[in-house]
């Protein structure tokens, strides 16, 4: 390989890894300052997986909500599922969880249809999540008052490390997700009930000595 094209190669590599987001290719032709054509581009990351193969990586390049980031390799899912689950729930609560999962599943979708599915309304829901950018506006439906319908955005994508909505997660991994945060909530709300319980103790223990004084 000439010492140009190693340089290339190079630059792609940490510009990918580097990235919060997923990288496209129009971005690494604005960074690097070389117009490189999808083929000559495809053929660098198909080379550099190779290496990262042959090397015994636990990592590789995917392509990923129009771009490409550094992914780990699918065998070891189970392991990261426990990394990142929390994650998720720490960014989004029960709530907008649920909202999210009706939106992804049959988007486009109408609050109606979002309340229709739940049961409760999903105003706050749906504006934060129109807020963090995760859903965005797709149209509107042909029904009375044609109300906004809404879907996903390459920002959910990236956030479930999906390279296209074909790549969802079984609805079955969603509802243990929220059964999971929901869960975690109940014990949160248990121990602070029992913390206040025993402040309560100890202060009402506090008084008793003091009149026993």
């Amino acid at each position: 390989m000439q010492k140009h094209d190693l340089q290339l190669q190079q630059h792609i590599e940490v510009l990918i890894f580097a990235s919060e987001e997923a990288v496209t290719l129009q971005t690494i032709r604005q960074t690097s300052g070389i117009e490189l054509d999808s083929g000559e581009f495809h053929s660098i990351i198909e080379r550099l997986n190779a290496e990262y193969a042959e090397t015994g990586r636990t990592f590789l390049i995917h392509r990923i909500a129009g771009g490409y980031r550094f992914l780990a390799r699918s065998e070891y899912s189970d392991i990261l599922k426990k990394l990142f689950a929390p994650k998720i729930r720490k960014r989004l609560s029960h709530s907008l969880l649920e909202v999210l999962a009706v939106i992804a599943y049959n988007q486009p979708v109408t609050r109606g249809d979002v309340l229709q599915i739940r049961g409760v309304s999903p105003d706050y829901a749906i504006d934060r999540l129109l807020l963090r950018g995760f859903i965005e506006v797709r149209g509107r439906a042909n029904s009375p008052g044609k109300p906004l319908q809404y879907g996903t955005t390459t920002d959910f994508l990236d956030l479930f490390h999906l390279s296209s909505l074909k790549e969802l997660p079984k609805l079955r991994e969603i509802k243990e997700i929220l059964q999971e945060q929901a869960d975690q909530d109940c014990l949160t709300q248990q121990a602070g009930v029992g913390t206040a319980l025993s402040d309560n103790n100890q202060e009402e223990m506090k008084h008793e000595h003091e009149k026993q004084q």
